[in-house]
């Protein structure tokens, strides 16, 4: 739903770069290069990335009664 922080494998700190990540594919640029400039070379960072789906909207409609 939201992603971590750090990475599950090697604990490298990955969460601040998920909004960058998410605005310049969005707009179009290669998810390849774009895990490359952002430093993610180890494939565990990186399938955090491309492995993600955002589901946040979708919970938030169920409430806890």
């Amino acid at each position: 739903m939201i992603i971590p922080v750090r990475c599950f494998s090697c604990n490298k700190p990955v969460g601040h770069l998920y909004e960058i990540y998410k605005k310049r594919t969005s707009e179009g640029e290669d998810r390849k290069k774009v895990l490359d400039e952002l430093g993610l070379k180890r494939y565990c960072c990186r399938a955090l990335f491309l492995g993600h789906v955002d589901l946040l909207e979708t919970v938030a409609k169920f409430k806890k009664s």
